[in-house]
């Protein structure tokens, strides 16, 4: 039976969320002070998801950073008094949204979401090393700098500025920097800048008091409070208002910041990393961003390369993204050498995040198959795919084609097995489709190569109905 952690000091909501959880067949455990704490916080482990209302009074704010800090991974369903809209069922913090009264649908789709998100490629194993995050796997020059430039700055606590375009990681290097610092133990905390309208960041960032504003039915902290002792990570800053840019770079003058409705100064041990894909200097031009703000964030500057700057790295980014895919479940894919060489050839605007897209799209449309550069989207063909791939000069460096070859046709069983005959299966339906594909259709030239009598052919093509009895005449 699954569990799941419920924080509230509402003795009536909490009694309603209990009682429809062991209806559904959860147990639950119930936190509602620090006394609660005590006994729960051993029990996280076992945990599927956490519970929490809208708006949460000061003590069990800390006691749900308590939770969220002893189990960054763990999923919260927040319960709100007014249902969402369509389409808002997840808000931009990845916390899943339902609302009272409870419908039993919503409770199921929000307790089965939170299950899938706890049995990801993290659960169960211990966290990996920020070293093997997907955006930083490779061996080109200018990823390896990266690397160095992280391990340089993370014992310090300078400040943090990295720039390049979206997609290309710039989380991931924030996350690293933490990782190898001496705050690792403590929360790293994202907060995106551009999508939270500027009213509302303030209270985002520094917190608010109750009746500080309409609306603001409780206290609650800020970005600034729950990164305490550890890293917040400002992404796009670029896009952050005039005035919250005043009252930011004060913070970071003086170390000290009120919430919204109060006058007590808080003191800010945290260390700062920010983050944007626009050009601050021509934003500094154009009077969109302060020139003494940029001097304090700039402090220590990395900059993530687009991934057409190190296609060398797209063999390697291929293997660990679809390891990665495997692990979690959803299924496999190879890659033929000319189909990577057509991936390394394309230009990638989207960098390594519209890479994991086409693979998780490729794994999809051709489940434990072989794709070819045939099989791949007609933006990535190209009519000399068997070419050498020229990058800097020369082929790809460090990497040979039996290499490219080895890294995606070595099979790797899934964590949670796998159906050997209907993998089979499926293998051989690829292969001889592939066979009739470059055959032109011709059952004996397809049947030449796969090593096959002709009738043992048309009996496999009746087998998976690839073509009807009467159409296999070709010779």
């Amino acid at each position: 039976m699954d569990t799941v952690l419920v924080i509230d000091a509402d003795q009536d909501r909490l009694q309603v969320l209990k009682t429809v959880l062991n209806f559904v067949n959860y147990s639950v455990l119930a936190a509602k002070d620090d006394a609660d704490w005590s006994n729960i916080s051993g029990k996280l482990d076992a945990v599927t998801a956490t519970m929490v209302p809208a708006h949460l009074d000061p003590g069990l704010q800390a006691i749900f950073s308590r939770v969220r800090n002893a189990n960054p991974g763990l999923p919260v369903i927040q319960v709100n008094e007014e249902r969402p809209e369509e389409g808002s069922e997840v808000d931009s913090y990845g916390n899943i949204q339902i609302a009272l009264p409870v419908n039993y649908d919503e409770l199921i789709a929000a307790l089965r979401q939170a299950s899938l998100r706890r049995s990801g490629p993290q659960a169960g194993r211990p966290r990996q090393s920020p070293e093997l995050f997907r955006s930083l796997v490779g061996n080109s020059p200018v990823i390896r700098q990266v690397r160095t430039m992280i391990e340089q700055v993370a014992d310090s606590d300078a400040t943090v500025l990295i720039l390049g375009e979206s997609g290309t990681g710039k989380e991931v290097v924030a996350r690293n920097v933490h990782y190898h610092s001496v705050r690792r133990g403590r929360p790293f905390v994202p907060i995106n800048c551009g999508a939270i309208p500027g009213e509302l960041l303030e209270s985002e960032l520094f917190g608010h008091e109750k009746g500080a504003f309409t609306g603001a039915i409780s206290a609650r902290q800020g970005r600034f409070e729950m990164a305490e002792g550890g890293t917040l990570f400002l992404d796009e800053i670029g896009d952050m208002s005039m005035p919250m840019q005043v009252k930011l770079l004060r913070v970071l003058q003086e170390r000290t910041f009120e919430r919204v409705g109060s006058n007590k100064t808080i003191e800010a041990n945290v260390r700062i990393i920010a983050a944007t894909h626009q050009h601050l200097e021509k934003a500094i031009e154009d009077g969109k961003f302060r020139e003494d703000l940029y001097y304090r964030l700039n402090v220590f500057p990395i900059e993530t390369p687009a991934l057409r700057d190190r296609v060398e790295d797209v063999p390697l980014l291929l293997k660990e993204l679809i390891t990665r895919l495997e692990h979690e479940g959803r299924g496999s894919v190879r890659l033929s050498q000319d189909a990577v060489m057509a991936l390394c050839r394309y230009g990638w605007p989207g960098n390594v995040r519209e890479l994991a897209n086409v693979v998780e799209r490729l794994m999809i449309m051709h489940p434990y198959g072989v794709v070819t550069a045939r099989d791949l989207p007609a933006k990535f063909r190209s009519d000399d795919i068997d070419e050498a791939l020229p990058v800097a000069g020369g082929i790809l460096p460090e990497t040979r084609p039996d290499d490219v070859m080895n890294a995606f046709d070595s099979p790797r069983l899934p964590r949670d097995g796998i159906d050997l005959k209907q993998h089979l299966s499926d293998l051989e339906y690829n292969l001889i489709k592939q066979a009739l594909d470059e055959a032109d259709g011709v059952v004996a030239h397809a049947a030449s190569r796969l090593r096959l009598r002709r009738t043992t052919l048309v009996e496999k093509l009746r087998k998976y109905g690839l073509q009807r009895p009467d159409e296999v005449t070709k010779v």
